[in-house]
C-alpha cells in the first residue's frame, strides 16, 4: 500500500516543475523537447515499472532517459530554428541589396536618355 502513492506524487511533482517553468520566458525548443521527454519517459517507465513490481523506478529511469532524448531532439530542433532564422537574415538583405541595384540601374538609365 505505501507504494502506491509514489507514481502519483511523482507525477504530480513533475507537472508542477512544468508549470513552474512556464511562467517566465516563452520555452526554447531544447527546454519543450526535455520536458516533453521527461514526461513521456517517466509516463512509460511507471507503465513498465508496474509490470514488473517497480513502478518508481521505473518512472525514474524512464524520465531520465526520455529527458535526454528530448534534449538531443529539442537541441537539433532549436538549432535548425536559429538556421533558419540566419538564412532568412541573409535573404531579406540580399533582396534590399538588388532593390538598390535597381533602382540605381533605373537612375543610370534615366540619366543617359536625358543626355
Amino acid at each position: 500500500m505505501r507504494g502506491k502513492w509514489i507514481v502519483p506524487a511523482a507525477l504530480a511533482l513533475a507537472v508542477a516543475m512544468l508549470a513552474a517553468g512556464c511562467s517566465g520566458q516563452p520555452l526554447t525548443e531544447r527546454e519543450k523537447g526535455t520536458g516533453v521527454g521527461a514526461l513521456l519517459g517517466a509516463g512509460t517507465g511507471a507503465i513498465i515499472g508496474a509490470a514488473v513490481g517497480h513502478p518508481a523506478a521505473g518512472a525514474a529511469i524512464g524520465g531520465g532517459l526520455g529527458a535526454a532524448g528530448g534534449f538531443v531532439v529539442g537541441n537539433e530542433m532549436q538549432n535548425q530554428q536559429v538556421q533558419n532564422q540566419q538564412t532568412q537574415g541573409q535573404m531579406e538583405q540580399q533582396q534590399q541589396e538588388l532593390e538598390s541595384q535597381r533602382r540605381q540601374i533605373e537612375q543610370l538609365q534615366s540619366q543617359q536618355n536625358t543626355e
